[in-house]
């Protein structure tokens, strides 16, 4: 399978045997390859390349430094620092750790380029979360004119974490590659108003709230899959569908409510405003009505209320966009 000119394969087995021009490997802050993957690295290749990292060390984590690749059949060792000091990883280290190895491939201007689980195994991060962000990072490299890479392998060594990078890189590329091309994509995210008395039927009102009637809190999602964090509900707009009928879907099908009073507020278009490739949103504003429950992609529901919303951690830029939201309706 293709992403633009970049073939990209899927493989189990040995990344240490691949006859490649660079190996990207995890690799903690001190560049030391003294346990897992890099460990076997180093004692196939030999100590020198730890030698080389460790000179050239130490790094934050989300960097990425190169090395020679020793005895080995690859040319570079890309080290990327995927470790936080306990050894765990996060959404946002891993996605900048590949970020910054891609980077080392394209200035050494490597032709080939292996990788295996980044983020996986010992730093505890989920597969599918890992393949999904190594994968959009790749996307982001097939359009740069300055990428050189024309080839990368997914090499991963056991059966159950090949079977998951196989189904969601494969999937995730037919979906984003074939069906929505390279964007910018276009989204919709609606800020569903929902009445103090369906807060509290949803167990997330306070006991002092009214039952006039009114709004006194916002549904938000919890994301499942990176950019994980909290989230206005919303998604792509399918090909043939207004943006109207879009909000409607989504809301549906994320949350379970019905919308009335639907109207827009703003639009959203800043190119980092998702860390994964360029959208542009158009946020709503409407009443919820119905039961809430969460969809099948999603980690869990909640009604927040206005006082509690500035207080979790969000993805994408719905913070600002909340922010935005409470300024115009007197909440600040």
């Amino acid at each position: 399978m293709n992403i633009a000119d970049i073939e990209v394969k899927i493989i189990r087995g040995d990344i240490a045997r691949l006859n490649v021009d660079a190996i990207i490997i995890p690799a903690d802050g001190q560049l030391k390859m003294n346990d897992g993957l890099g460990e076997f690295i180093r004692k196939e290749g030999g100590d020198a390349i730890e030698e080389e990292a460790v000179s050239k060390g130490p790094f934050r984590e989300g960097k990425a430094v190169s090395t020679d690749a020793g005895r080995l059949k690859a040319r570079h060792i890309i080290h990327a620092v995927t470790k936080m000091a306990d050894g765990r990883t996060d959404q946002d280290i891993l996605r900048s750790a590949v970020f910054h190895a891609l980077q080392c491939a394209k200035e050494l201007k490597v032709r080939s380029l292996a990788l295996p689980a980044l983020g996986c195994a010992e730093e505890g991060f989920p597969a599918v979360g890992a393949a999904k962000i190594i994968t959009q990072e790749i996307m982001k490299c097939a359009r740069d004119s300055g990428t050189t890479f024309r080839e990368v392998t997914f090499c991963l060594y056991d059966e159950e974490t090949f079977a998951v990078f196989e189904r969601t890189v494969r999937g995730y590329i037919d979906h984003v590659v074939r069906k929505l091309g390279f964007g910018p994509y276009v989204t919709v995210d609606i800020i569903i108003e929902c009445s103090a008395k369906l807060s509290k039927q949803f167990g997330e009102t306070s006991p002092e709230s009214s039952d006039s009637g009114g709004p006194n809190g916002i549904v938000l999602i919890e994301r499942l899959n990176p950019p994980c964090g909290w989230a206005l509900p919303g998604g792509f707009v399918d090909y043939g569908e207004s943006l109207e009928v879009a909000a409607l879907r989504e809301a549906k099908e994320e949350t379970n409510l019905d919308l009335v009073d639907l109207r827009q507020f703003h639009t959203y278009s800043a190119p980092g405003r998702d860390p994964r490739f360029h959208t542009i949103a158009t946020v709503f504003i409407a009443e919820g009505q119905g039961e809430p429950r969460s969809g099948d992609d999603a980690a869990g529901l909640r009604i927040v209320r206005y006082e509690d919303l500035l207080q979790l951690d969000y993805a994408f830029d719905h913070k600002e966009i909340i922010e935005e939201y409470l300024i115009e309706k007197d909440f600040d």
